[in-house]
């Protein structure tokens, strides 16, 4: 707390805190504003009605990034998930398109048009996804089971104004975090996922405490602590594979001849894993979402492939099947262990033991699939836990002691937390770290 105390005491540091903490509350107030078209009283009373159990929500993965704002349809409604779908397009694209690739090899400029494409990209999505809303809103599929209109005027003007607002919406968040990234702590969009999902914690553990008493609460939140202090171990686990630079002559100095090494973390793919699992899944529902009730196909979707109230194994197999897979995959195309071999060959790097060029890219490769068999495995218990807690406790899907939501809160936290030590040690203070 001492170290706390000195972070906000220093002039530069307690600026930058207080500047961001101020656009997270910008942010969170945002979340409370309606959005002009929609009816706010009948909104609010589908929203309960849906988050109580009965109805389902087909956008449960935004709705939980936007920390509520999605069930609310406010003018935040859509969240960071356009700006999290764009970047991660961006990045896939570098593999497919060799200009991107070229851009990402620039530097700093490259870096910087590559940006410019990601907030393009944000904007096409967020017009996209605030359509395919306010259609499932208008067509009555959004809050299953609520009968009330929430559109009352559905008018073609006033459509347009519903899908600029929401975008618009996506636009400032985009801007807001941008701006925290450049002059406050901390990674500007993770610090509002970090806020959006912390905001939900009161009313999940509140869930748990009503229906199953203080008893199994107290339960809940033993296994919880256990549960984070493994997932903080497992989050700052790496493997240092040491690399030696040989000497050698650059005019009349000498250069070379230090040991350095190769971090890879257990857990080298984050989140994004999850995230991939979980918006393929929400294809099915949303497509059964567009079909008839009592057609087979949609019972066997809503049966199978839909977390409500019952637990399903055929969802749980095919969401940590999904899980692994696409953690093998992310790693292979952000961990570039042929560019990674050549940059050591071509300024006389080597892994000790190991020959440069191919087999140290083979090396490399052995080594982080060895990791990431581990880390897939992290992933897949880690999301179990909401899947097990909705069985034994017949809580809701959105169980906060678990899969993305403690996998952001806990990554977010160690990475501000660093941030902020290393602007203590800058002005000779004491580290929060120990």
């Amino acid at each position: 707390m001492n170290s706390f105390v000195r972070a906000l005491r220093t002039p530069e540091l307690r600026a930058k805190i207080l500047f961001t903490l101020g656009l997270i509350a910008v942010y969170r107030l945002g979340v409370f504003i309606p959005t002009p078209g929609f009816d706010a009283t009948n909104v609010m009373m589908c929203a309960d009605q849906a988050a109580s159990g009965q109805g389902a929500n087909v956008l449960g993965m935004v709705n939980m990034f936007s920390g509520g704002a999605l069930l609310q349809l406010s003018i935040f409604s859509l969240g960071v998930m356009p700006y999290i779908t764009a970047s991660i397009i961006v990045q896939l694209l570098r593999v497919v398109i060799p200009r991107f690739e070229a851009l990402h090899k620039e530097g700093a400029s490259g870096t910087a048009k590559l940006t410019q494409y990601t907030r393009y990209l944000t904007i096409g999505l967020g017009v996209l996804q605030a359509t395919t809303i306010i259609t499932l809103v208008r067509s009555g599929n959004f809050f299953v089971g609520c009968t009330l209109e929430l559109v009352p005027d559905q008018s073609i003007p006033t459509l347009l104004l519903m899908v600029m607002t929401m975008t618009v919406g996506t636009v400032l968040i985009m801007f807001m975090g941008e701006m925290i990234t450049e002059r406050g702590v901390g990674n500007g969009m993770s610090l509002m996922i970090f806020s959006s999902i912390a905001a939900s914690f009161p009313a999940s553990f509140g869930q748990v405490w009503q229906l199953k008493g203080w008893i199994t609460f107290s339960l809940v939140m033993l296994v919880g602590l256990l549960i984070m202090v493994g997932m903080v171990f497992v989050e700052q686990s790496q493997r240092r594979i040491p690399v030696q630079y040989a000497k050698r002559m650059v005019g009349r100095r000498m250069y070379g001849g230090t040991s350095t090494y190769i971090p890879i973390k257990v857990n080298q793919a984050g989140v994004i894993p999850v995230i991939f699992a979980s918006s393929i899944l929400a294809l099915p529902q949303m497509a059964a979402s567009f079909g008839d009730p009592s057609a087979g196909w949609v019972q066997w979707i809503n049966t199978h492939l839909v977390l409500g109230a019952s637990f399903s194994w055929i969802y749980a197999v095919v969401y940590v099947a999904l899980i692994v897979f696409f953690a093998f995959f992310y790693v292979s195309i952000t961990f570039n262990a042929e560019e990674i071999a050549d940059n050591m060959k071509k300024y006389g790097g080597f892994v000790p033991n190991v020959r440069a060029g191919k087999p140290t890219e083979r090396y490399l490769r052995y080594v982080i699939n060895r990791i990431q068999s581990g880390g897939a495995v992290y992933l897949a218990v880690i999301c179990l836990i909401p899947l097990v807690a909705l069985f034994y406790l017949g809580t809701s899907q959105d169980f906060p002691l678990g899969g993305v939501s403690l996998l952001i809160v806990i990554g977010v936290g160690l990475d501000t937390v660093k941030q902020i030590d290393a602007k203590l040690q800058q002005h000779h203070y004491e580290g929060i770290l120990r």
